[in-house]
C-alpha cells in the first residue's frame, strides 16, 4: 500500500513462462498488495509457473486477444478492491521497479493515469526498439497529439498505471480485443478529462519480449488513426461512437470470465 492505497498490479500474458519469474521477483512487493495474471491460453505453462509463485490466476480457455486479456484483469482488479491498477508486461520489456514510482505519481493527488513511457530519456532505440516502430510510434504520436489537444511523449506504451475511478468510468467493454485496446483507453482517459502523466521507462527488446510483427503493426497504425477520427468527430458533435459514451458498458468487478487458476 501507498498511503493507504491498495496497490494491484495485473499482468496480460501470453507465453510468457521465460520472463515471468524475472519480471514477478522485480516488483516491489513490499507496496504491492496484489498480483493477478490473466493467461490468454498460452501454450508454454506460464499459468502454471504463475500459480508456482502463488500469482492469482486466471484462465483464458481460448486466446481472446490481447484487449480482451487487459477487460479481464481489470475486472480481476476491481473485484479485489485495487485503488490503483498498474499493468506490467511479464515478458520484462519494461521494469517492474517502477511500479512503485508510477503509483506514487497517482497517490499524490497529481494525475490518473500514469504512463512509463520509453521516448522519455531518449533510450528507445538503444533499448533495441526497431526504427521502422520507433517511426511509427513518433508519427502516430504526433498525430494524436496534434487532434487530442494534448502533449505526451507516446502514446504507444504498454506500462500503465490507472486510478480505480479511471476504470470504473471508462466504457472499456466496448474497445476492440486487439492490440489497439490500448489505444481507444487513453483517448477514451483524454475525452472524460482524466490527468495523464508519463515517466521516463527504460524498455529492453528481445526474443522473449513479446512484440508484434510488421503486418500487425501496420494494422495497428490504422487502427490508431481510425481511433483519433473518432475522437475529432466526438468532441465537433458529429459521431456517437461507443468508445465515448459515458453510458456505454464498463468493466465490473462483480463480473468473473475466465477460469480461476491456483495462485
Amino acid at each position: 500500500m501507498l498511503l493507504g492505497k491498495k496497490i494491484v498490479v495485473v499482468m496480460p500474458a501470453y507465453n510468457a513462462a521465460h520472463t515471468l519469474r524475472q519480471t514477478y521477483s522485480e516488483l516491489p512487493h513490499d507496496h504491492v498488495d496484489e498480483v493477478i495474471l490473466v493467461d490468454d491460453a498460452s501454450a508454454d505453462g506460464t499459468a502454471r509457473l504463475a500459480a508456482e509463485l502463488g500469482i492469482r490466476t486466471v484462465i483464458h480457455t481460448e486466446n481472446r486477444g490481447y484487449g480482451a486479456n487487459q477487460k479481464t484483469c481489470y475486472r480481476e482488479a476491481l473485484r479485489h478492491g485495487a485503488d490503483i491498477v498498474v499493468m506490467v508486461h511479464p515478458d520484462y520489456q519494461y521494469s517492474p521497479r517502477l511500479v512503485t514510482a508510477m503509483a506514487s505519481m497517482i497517490v499524490s493527488g497529481h494525475y490518473d493515469v500514469v504512463l512509463g513511457s520509453r521516448i522519455l530519456g531518449g533510450g528507445a532505440l538503444t533499448g533495441g526498439m526497431p526504427l521502422y516502430k520507433y517511426i511509427a510510434n513518433r508519427f502516430l504520436t504526433f498525430v494524436e497529439n496534434l487532434f487530442l489537444g494534448v502533449k505526451l511523449s507516446e502514446y504507444h506504451t504498454g506500462f500503465r498505471a490507472f486510478t480505480r475511478e479511471v476504470i470504473e468510468t471508462l466504457p472499456l467493454e466496448g474497445n476492440s480485443d486487439d492490440f489497439v485496446f490500448d489505444n481507444e483507453m487513453l483517448a477514451q482517459a483524454v475525452y472524460f478529462g482524466f490527468r495523464i502523466g508519463e515517466i521516463s521507462c527504460p524498455a529492453k527488446y528481445f526474443e522473449e519480449a513479446s512484440s508484434i510483427n510488421f503486418s500487425r503493426s501496420v494494422k495497428y497504425g490504422f487502427g490508431v488513426l481510425g481511433t483519433t477520427m473518432r475522437y475529432v468527430l466526438q468532441k465537433r458533435g458529429l459521431g456517437n461512437s461507443v468508445l465515448f459514451t459515458k453510458q456505454g458498458n464498463r468493466v465490473s468487478g462483480t463480473d468473473q470470465s475466465g477460469t480461476l487458476g491456483q495462485g
